[in-house]
């Protein structure tokens, strides 16, 4: 099923707000085999600047991700979910998660497009702190393959 082109540009309400623990930030830490001190003791954070311990940068993942899924599970855009790999994944980040942090995130729909039966649908999640002062930017490429023929 080819998605509509006309939800290119399409902006879903913010999420909200997702405190971020240390608790949180150590345990993704180490599930990724990450042990930098400034993930794990809030002393070596602030030696390095940080006001409390930061996250690993695919940290914001688990938030972007979950935001998209207003994109997702929007039945007037009729994604067959069934059907979706993750495609891609990219940050651009302003400053560090920290922990502390009260993040929202709003999707966007950036992109729309077919290639050899899939649909290529490309979102974007813009994430702003409680003071509303951009934190990263993450983009998501979600493919829905093609149903496979009888």
């Amino acid at each position: 099923m080819v998605l509509d082109q006309s939800f290119v540009g399409r902006t879903y309400p913010p999420t909200p707000a997702y405190e971020v623990g240390r608790e949180k930030i150590r345990e993704f830490a180490e599930a990724v085999g990450d042990a930098h001190p400034a993930y794990l003791d809030a002393e070596a954070a602030r030696e390095l600047g940080h006001p409390d311990v930061i996250a690993p940068p695919t940290f914001v993942f688990s938030i972007t991700f979950k935001a998209a899924g207003q994109v997702v599970e929007d039945p007037q855009l009729g994604l067959d979910y069934s059907r979706v790999v993750h495609g891609d994944q990219r940050f651009a980040y302003t400053r560090p998660v920290r922990a502390g942090d009260r993040l929202t995130v709003t999707s966007t729909i950036e992109q729309i497009k077919s290639m050899a039966g899939n649909d290529i649908l490309d979102i974007r999640g813009e994430v702003h702190d409680e003071a509303g002062a951009h934190v990263v930017t993450a983009w998501t490429k979600l493919v829905a393959r093609a149903a496979e023929e009888a």
